[in-house]
């Protein structure tokens, strides 16, 4: 057995003159970035991977993402398109019975999403999977539905923290490392199953619903730490409020009299 512990960096649209992001609901989050790290079944750092993506859906790097992960165009101008990227993956990955880890399902959602934006295959993709920070969780007795924060994991096990954070590479490394001093026998693998769901589908039998995991992950990013129990209901309250419109003001221009 071999596990492939990845990430993933992602970009999103971002409309300058109105100043927001703005996204293709086919693929919110486009892949800029994957990193990886390949541990043989005694846990030893047998391969690496990394390559920037080209960016086709959204061409410029969102401002936010540009801050958090260090990312430029001209990193990512000259870098191979998604379908070359991962059929390199995809040959990395090749091995005897691998086994996916991620810190938190998210990574893999979005994998598969640009998979299938591309029309690319995805059987070839190993469906065995283990979310470490789901067992980091549980090892550092956190209450139930409260995830920890891959920084916070690193500090409290008191890991060498040597490389910058939100670099797809050094996060898998990260997760790697964390993953090796609280694996037990318990930690077993998942299987993975990804749901194809139109978007005109979505929008006509489903109410659309927050999905606070992803807001409060980047919210995360942006702060560069773990938000807190506080720090969550905010964010939580202030997008409440702006669904509202209450603060909403006129900035029409005077027109000539």
């Amino acid at each position: 057995m071999e596990y492939i512990v990845f990430d993933l960096e992602f970009n999103q649209g971002f409309d300058k003159i109105l100043n927001k992001t703005v996204s293709n609901q086919r693929c919110p989050f486009e892949i800029i970035q994957i990193g990886a790290i390949k541990l043989d079944s005694n846990f030893n750092i047998i391969d690496t991977f990394n390559s920037y993506v080209k960016p086709e859906i959204y061409k410029c790097i969102h401002p936010f993402i540009g801050k958090m992960t260090g990312i430029t165009i001209n990193d990512v101008a000259d870098a191979p398109n998604f379908p070359q990227v991962y059929k390199e993956f995809k040959r990395f990955m090749s091995s005897k019975n691998p086994v996916l880890c991620v810190w938190g399902t998210g990574d893999l959602k979005e994998l598969y999403r640009n998979i299938t934006y591309y029309n690319l295959p995805s059987k070839a993709l190993p469906k065995s999977y283990i979310n470490i920070q789901h067992y980091a969780s549980s090892y550092f007795d956190n209450p139930s539905g409260k995830s920890i924060g891959l920084q916070n994991a690193i500090q409290i096990l008191g890991l060498n923290q040597d490389k910058s954070y939100h670099n797809a590479l050094n996060d898998a490394f990260y997760t790697a490392q964390v993953f090796i001093k609280i694996y037990n026998p318990s930690i077993v693998p998942d299987v993975y199953i990804y749901t194809t769901v139109k978007p005109s589908t979505v929008e006509r039998t489903t109410k659309k619903q927050i999905d606070y995991d992803n807001l409060f992950k980047e919210f995360s990013k942006i702060l560069n730490r773990e938000l807190s129990k506080e720090d969550k209901k905010i964010i939580d309250l202030a997008y409440k409020m702006g669904k509202t419109n209450q603060f909403l003001v006129n900035t029409s221009k005077n027109k000539k009299r």
